[in-house]
């Protein structure tokens, strides 16, 4: 079963512990401005497989890279006047996958293309910046089925091995969004999926265009 923050808890605490699960290759749940997330370490290959083993997510498909900040996420993509403009709309719900710069690790790449991702959720920051400023991340559901969208949905299922809550989550399993994150291909500027920054993506891509 797993654990989590109870309602008068210190959210330091609660971080600390999720710290402490990521470390020895645990999953974490934790609330995103859009849904829910399943969370691991990108450096640590056996939490990797684990991530994908609860999830029940195939092999070929990659999961994204949730960062502190767009500079860490600009890191890891090769450079692109599309990438720089639409890192403008971080951090919020926009997911962003580029070519990687040589030398990213295939966990983080697979095929030499990398989701970016920096939640505008101030618990999902908070536990960025403890866990050094990137995690592996996915939607907090078996491959499927719908994500989770209060803490007491994502105790329910059973996929990790902590969930993260502030003392409101803890105590009413206060919602999200419910509406994924847009989703971009560079450097076509493709949707691949509809979401909430559809129509501010398409602005800065047309004015990208106008301005070439």
């Amino acid at each position: 079963m797993p654990e989590f923050l109870i309602p008068d808890a210190h959210p330091a605490a609660a971080l600390d512990r999720a710290w402490t699960v990521l470390r020895g290759g645990g999953v974490v749940a934790y609330p995103s401005e859009t849904v829910w997330g399943l969370a691991v370490l990108p450096d640590h290959p056996a939490a990797v497989e684990r991530l994908y083993a609860v999830k029940g997510r195939a092999a070929d498909r990659p999961v994204q890279v949730s960062c502190q900040d767009a500079r860490a996420a600009l890191e890891l993509a090769r450079p692109a006047a599309a990438l720089t403009a639409l890192s403008a709309l971080w951090p919020g719900p926009l997911t962003l996958v580029t070519p990687a710069r040589p030398g990213t690790p295939p966990t983080v790449a697979p095929g030499g293309l990398v989701g970016l991702r920096v939640p505008s959720h101030p618990l999902a920051l908070a536990l960025l910046r403890r866990s050094g400023g990137r995690l592996l991340t996915t939607s907090c559901n078996r491959s499927g089925q719908p994500p989770a969208l209060t803490a007491a949905q994502a105790r329910g299922m059973g996929l990790a091995d902590f969930v993260l809550t502030g003392p409101e989550d803890a105590a009413n399993g206060m919602p999200v969004a419910g509406q994924a994150s847009t989703v971009v291909q560079l450097p076509e500027g493709m949707v691949l999926r509809a979401g909430p920054l559809d129509a501010a993506v398409a602005a800065l891509l047309a004015g990208l265009r106008a301005g070439g």
